[in-house]
């Protein structure tokens, strides 16, 4: 596995280099202290698979360079790595394509999970943020959100397609992307996001991915 820290502390690349060989020993690691840098060594290396990436560089705004590389790139996993959790942080990351936030804050153990598991495939979202976090439940579902944690995709109306399409949402896949890999129509992968949106009570896909972390769910799209 080849991975890219972007970061412009060293301490900071030499600790995330120890969590990544311990994870992965055979990993490959590339270093970028800003924004130029990233990108030079993204052009270079076609076979990048994560970026863990800082939000605060010198030479740029890293939710610009993350909105670049997200769109350049789009089958690399980008994990955000930031001094600050703040909950717009957070939501604006994942909307922008990320998988995964991690605070700087965070103990070894906790990156070492949540690194763990983006790399099986999941999402990562600091369980502060899931704590404090403010979905439009009306008052009506207080027992939906009080039983969520036993309540399957079957339960609240998903058919299959659409826990398919939510897999591929999972990854940050746009709509264009997910007709493309379930070979459909995008009006129709259109018409699966509307349903998702809501049968999880949601408006957007960020309160989606944390209405799934929420539920526990392990989606995995059928071509895995």
């Amino acid at each position: 596995m080849k991975i890219l820290l972007i970061d412009d502390h060293v301490l900071i690349r030499e600790a995330l280099q120890g969590i990544f060989k311990e994870l992965r020993p055979d990993t490959t690691v590339l270093e970028a202290e800003n924004c130029g840098q990233a990108v030079r060594l993204a052009e270079e290396h076609a076979d990048l698979e994560v970026i863990l990436l800082d939000l605060n560089l010198p030479d740029g705004d890293g939710f610009h360079l993350l909105a670049d590389l997200r769109k350049l790139y789009p089958a690399v996993s980008i994990i955000v790595l930031s001094a600050s959790n703040d909950r717009n942080n957070v939501i604006r990351a994942l909307d922008l394509g990320a998988v995964g936030f991690i605070p700087k804050s965070a103990h070894r153990a906790v990156m070492l999970s949540g690194l763990q598991l983006v790399l099986s495939g999941g999402i990562y979202i600091p369980p502060e943020i899931l704590a404090r976090d403010e979905l439009p439940f009306s008052p009506a579902s207080k027992q939906f959100a009080t039983d969520r944690s036993r309540i399957c995709p079957r339960e609240l109306g998903l058919t299959e397609r659409q826990v398919e399409v939510l897999a591929l949402m999972m990854e940050g896949k746009s709509n264009k992307v997910i007709c493309r890999v379930l070979e459909v129509s995008e009006s129709t992968v259109k018409n699966h996001v509307a349903a998702i949106f809501k049968a999880l009570r949601v408006t957007n896909r960020t309160e989606a991915v944390m209405a799934i972390v929420r539920h526990g769910w392990h989606l995995r799209p059928a071509a895995e």
